[in-house]
C-alpha cells in the first residue's frame, strides 16, 4: 500500500514497519502493521506527526541516557523534538533499521501519553482527522456541545457591516444595560479571536475586509489635542457612523484620543500583523499580504518600533494602559505582553515582507532586533527556582561589564509570595524588567504568546505549563484564566492603581478571570503537547459561561463571581470559547497562530531552564 510520508514518498510493507512499531506510544491494539498502515493512509503526514507528538516529546526528554541516544543513532534513528520541521526528519533511515536488533528501552511513562489511548478516527465537516484528549469529564467524543450552536449565533449577532460588507464584530451585545460606553465599537484586539473563529470555519471574507478597512484608517490623521501621532499607529477601535442628511456611512476611528488615560494602543499594530499572517496561512492567499498597501502598512507599524534612539535594551518602552490592560496597573516600562506580541509580530512580518527596495532594509533591522530581543527576554525576564535563588543572593551596586546583577535589582524587593508560589519544577516570564525594577507578577497573555511565538525555548515552554499545573488553583481556579497573579491590594493598590474603583482586588485587570484567555491557553497547550490541560479548562468554561450569559470577566480569588461591572454577551468571551473548541477538535489549526522555533536565533542559555536532573 503506498504511504505518503511528507517530503519523502515511499512504499512501506509490513516487514518494514515492524522495527518502528515499538517506538510508537500506541496502545497494544494499535501496534499491528495493518493498523499502522490504516493510520498512515487516513492522516496526512503533518497530522500524523502532530498526533505522534508525545512520541517526539519522549525522545526529547532528558530521561534518555546518552547510551540510548547513541544506540538509536546507530540504527538510523534520530531523537527529534516536537518543534522540528518535517524536512528535518529525512535522516530516518528505515532500511538500516531492518538489519538491526530491536531496542529494549526503559523509559518513564509521559503524562501526555494518556492522550494516545483515546486515538480514534473522527470525520469532521471538512474531512480532517482529530485527536481526542484524556477525558476530564464524562464526555467520550467530540459531539458538539450545546453551547457551540448558541456561541455561533451570538457571534453572528455581533457582526458589523459597512456598505453591505462585514468588517468586524462589536465588543459586546449586552441588551441588559442602557450604558453603551465604547462596547458598540469594533476593537482590533477584541476582533482577533472572532477572526480566528471565522477562519477556522472557512469564512475568510470578514477577516479580509477588516484587515483592509483598518489599513485605510491607519492613513488618517491622528491627533490628541495639539499633538500628532506617528503614521504607523493602528486604531484601538472603530465604529460605523451614519450621516442621515447625506444618507451615507463612514468609519470613525479611535487612536486613543477618547480612551481612558488617552493612551495610544501599542498592541493593535502587532495584532494586525499577526492576524494578516493567520489569514495568509489559513487561506493560502498570498496576494493580500503582498499588496503594496499591506507591505506599506507593516513597514509603518515596524518603523515606530525599530527606530534608533536612546534605548539600551531591545525591548519596547511603553506607558500604562497601552494594551489589553488599558488602565493604570503598574505595567509601564517593558511589560511582558507587549514584548511577546512585538516578538511575534516581528517574526510574522519577516515571513511576509518582500525583499525589494526599502523592504530589504526593514528585513535586516527585524533580523538584528529578533536576535537581541530573544536573548534579552530568555535571559533577563525568565524566572525559575534556580534564578529566583540567584536573585535572592544578588549583590548590588555592581559596576563594569562583569556585573551579574545587571539591572541592579534589590533582593529585598522580592515579594514574599514568590518564594511559596515558585515550584521546584516550573517557571515563567516575569511581568517587567527595567533599571532597579522587576515585576514578579505572572501575566497570562504574555506567557501564552511567548509559547505560541517560540519566544520561549522548548524547555521554557514546558516549564510554563508545569507551573500552570502546579498552581492550577491560583492561576485557573473555577474559571479560566487569571489575567495576572497575584492581585494588588491595600496600600500597594492605592499607590499603583491610583485607587481605581474598577481594579479592586481580584477584579477586572487586578487578578480577575477572563474567559477570552482560554483560546491562548489552548493554543499553548496544544503546541507543548498537553491538550489535557486545555480540555480541563474548557470543562470549567462549559459549566458556567453560557449560564452566566457570556460575561466579560469574573471576580474573586477563584473566579467564582461574575464581574461587578462585567458586560454580558461579551464577543471575545464567545469567540475565545469557539476557537479553543475548534483547536481541540482539529489541532492542525494551530499552524495559523503558532510559530516554530527559529534555531538561528537561539542564544546560549546559561541559566537554569527548570529541568533539574532528578
Amino acid at each position: 500500500m503506498p504511504i505518503r510520508l511528507g517530503p519523502f514518498v515511499r512504499t512501506i510493507n509490513k516487514k518494514l514497519l515492524r522495527p518502528i512499531l515499538s517506538f510508537l506510544p500506541l496502545p497494544s491494539p494499535y501496534k499491528s502493521p495493518l493498523c499502522l498502515l490504516l493510520l498512515f493512509s487516513h492522516f496526512s503526514s503533518e497530522e500524523f506527526f502532530l498526533l505522534s507528538s508525545p512520541f517526539s516529546h519522549l525522545l526529547r526528554r532528558r530521561s534518555w541516557s546518552s547510551q540510548t541516544v547513541s544506540e538509536m543513532e546507530s540504527l538510523g534513528l534520530r531523537a527529534v523534538g516536537s518543534h522540528c520541521s518535517l524536512s528535518e526528519m529525512d535522516d530516518l533511515d528505515l532500511n538500516r533499521a531492518l538489519d538491526r536488533p530491536r531496542l529494549k528501552i526503559e523509559r518513564k511513562r509521559s503524562f501526555d501519553e494518556r492522550s494516545m489511548s483515546e486515538l480514534s478516527r473522527h470525520d469532521s465537516p471538512r474531512g480532517r482527522s482529530v485527536l481526542d484528549t484524556p477525558l476530564s469529564s464524562a464526555r467520550n467524543s467530540f459531539e458538539p456541545h450545546p453551547m457551540m450552536a448558541e456561541a455561533w449565533e451570538a457571534l453572528r449577532r455581533s457582526m458589523v457591516f459597512f456598505r453591505g460588507l462585514p468588517v468586524g464584530t462589536l465588543a459586546a451585545v449586552d441588551n441588559t444595560t442602557d450604558e453603551v460606553l465604547n462596547y458598540d465599537q469594533v476593537f482590533v484586539r477584541d476582533f482577533v479571536p472572532s477572526a480566528l473563529a471565522f477562519l477556522m470555519n472557512g469564512e475568510s471574507d470578514i477577516v479580509k475586509h477588516f484587515l483592509l478597512k483598518t489599513l485605510q484608517l491607519q492613513d488618517s490623521e491622528k491627533r490628541v489635542d495639539r499633538f500628532k501621532l506617528g503614521k504607523g499607529v493602528m486604531p484601538a477601535s472603530f465604529k460605523v457612523s451614519h450621516d442621515p442628511i447625506r444618507e451615507t456611512d463612514h468609519l470613525v476611528a479611535d487612536f486613543g484620543e477618547t480612551a481612558i488615560g488617552r493612551v495610544a494602543p501599542v498592541d493593535s499594530g502587532f495584532w494586525w500583523i499577526i492576524l494578516l499572517r493567520a489569514y495568509t496561512k489559513s487561506t493560502g492567499d498570498l496576494t493580500l499580504s503582498e499588496t503594496p498597501e499591506c507591505q506599506k502598512g507593516m513597514k509603518l507599524i515596524l518603523s515606530l518600533c525599530l527606530a534608533e534612539g536612546f534605548d539600551t535594551f531591545p525591548t519596547l518602552l511603553c506607558a500604562d494602559g497601552c494594551s489589553m490592560i488599558d488602565r493604570r496597573m503598574g505595567v509601564y516600562g517593558y511589560p511582558i505582553e507587549i514584548q511577546a506580541l512585538f516578538y511575534m509580530a516581528l517574526r510574522c512580518a519577516l515571513a511576509m515582507l518582500k525583499p525589494d527596495g526599502d523592504g530589504r532594509e526593514c528585513i535586516e533591522k527585524i533580523t538584528k532586533r529578533l536576535h537581541a530581543l530573544s536573548f534579552h527576554m530568555r535571559n533577563y525576564f525568565w524566572l525559575d527556582y534556580q534564578q529566583l535563588n540567584d536573585i535572592y543572593r544578588y549583590k548590588t551596586e555592581e559596576y563594569s561589564h562583569t556585573a551579574v546583577n545587571k539591572f541592579n535589582v534589590m533582593p529585598d524587593s522580592i515579594p514574599d509570595w514568590v518564594f511559596d508560589f515558585m515550584p521546584l519544577r516550573g517557571g515563567y516570564f516575569v511581568g517587567n524588567v527595567g533599571p532597579a525594577h522587576m515585576d514578579f507578577r505572572w501575566f497570562a497573555l504574555g506567557n501564552c504568546v511567548s509559547i505560541m511565538s517560540s519566544l520561549a525555548t522548548p524547555d521554557q515552554s514546558m516549564a510554563i505549563m508545569d507551573l500552570l499545573e502546579h498552581r492550577w488553583d491560583e492561576l485557573v481556579g473555577e474559571m479560566p484564566l487569571k489575567i495576572c497573579y497575584p492581585c494588588l491590594e491595600g496600600h500597594e493598590w492605592r499607590i499603583v492603581t491610583g485607587c481605581d474603583p474598577k481594579n479592586t482586588r481580584w477584579s477586572y485587570h487586578n487578578g480577575g478571570s477572563w474567559p477570552v484567555l482560554l483560546w491562548q491557553l489552548t493554543a499553548a497547550c496544544i503546541k507543548t503537547g498537553r491538550p489535557q490541560i486545555a480540555r480541563r479548562a474548557v470543562d470549567l468554561i462549559e459549566s458556567r459561561l453560557h449560564r452566566d450569559c457570556w460575561p466579560e470577566y469574573y471576580d474573586g480569588k477563584l473566579g467564582r463571581y461574575v464581574g461587578k461591572q462585567a458586560r454580558k454577551y461579551q464577543t471575545w468571551s464567545i469567540a475565545g470559547y469557539l476557537v479553543a473548541k475548534m483547536l481541540l477538535e482539529d489541532p492542525s489549526h494551530i499552524g495559523m497562530i503558532s510559530l516554530e522555533e527559529d534555531k538561528l536565533m537561539k542564544p546560549v542559555i546559561k541559566r537554569s531552564a527548570s529541568w533539574p536532573q532528578l
